[in-house]
């Protein structure tokens, strides 16, 4: 639920260790010097997905339950590309969202909201051939944080993508066009580049959205270059 907010060095977003609007930005300072480990130790340790792995039912977040969870049901579809265009196939894409009322299913959420017994927020899949990934979910709603009085995030979406070892890993968020909350949300803004800001909106697209069931959006994540997409782990 959180983001590392940025500053700027030339044309690109870099993290910087704190930024006053976002409260918990400062809890973010490193308190001990950096430690070298070793990446192999790591992979022994840390769970290994093959293709067999991921069910492609799993990148439909509204049919893991029993009846059919509430909201506005929407397709998030895009590629993951580099820099210069060329796709990144066969990568981990996990997401991770608020309910339509705005709640994640987690202890720690205690907006009162509610929950949905059918909606769990999850999902994953690999991207095909083309760089492409496909999740069906519904929209998430805003929430409140408690940042500062009267605080609201935006509806977004968290995406994780993994390279080829769980040691590659980058967060970022994709949000909803036309959102009245971007003004006031110091995460959003606390990407001074408003190009990179702009960057996290997904487009409506009507040749995604499927007649009676579900509008579509595209959102492309780009993971290299001056056009790359800003993530949390920058």
């Amino acid at each position: 639920m959180a983001a590392i907010a940025a500053t700027r060095t030339g044309d690109e977003p870099r993290p910087r260790l704190d930024y006053a609007p976002y409260r918990s930005s400062i809890l973010r300072h490193p308190t001990k010097a950096p430690r070298q480990a070793d990446p192999e130790l790591v992979e022994l340790y840390a769970p290994v997905f093959g293709h067999q792995d991921v069910d492609p039912v799993e990148a439909d977040l509204t049919i893991q339950h029993r009846d059919e969870p509430l909201g506005e049901r929407i397709v998030v579809t895009g590629r993951v590309v580099t820099g210069d265009g060329r796709p990144v196939a066969n990568q981990l894409v996990e997401i991770w969202q608020a309910n339509s009322s705005g709640r994640y299913a987690h202890l720690r959420d205690q907006h009162p909201a509610p929950l949905d017994p059918n909606f769990t927020g999850v999902g994953r899949c690999l991207t095909g051939p083309d760089g492409s990934y496909r999740f069906t979910t519904v929209k998430p709603g805003p929430y409140p944080w408690r940042n500062h009085l009267n605080a609201w995030r935006p509806a977004h979406i968290h995406f994780s993508l993994f390279g080829s070892e769980f040691t590659q890993r980058i967060i970022t968020q994709m949000y909803f066009p036309g959102d009245p909350l971007f003004p006031i949300d110091p995460i959003y803004q606390s990407i001074v580049d408003p190009k990179a800001r702009e960057r996290l909106i997904a487009t409506y697209d009507h040749g995604i959205t499927i007649p009676e069931v579900a509008t579509g959006y595209r959102w492309d994540i780009v993971l290299t270059g001056s056009h790359r997409t800003w993530t949390e782990a920058e």
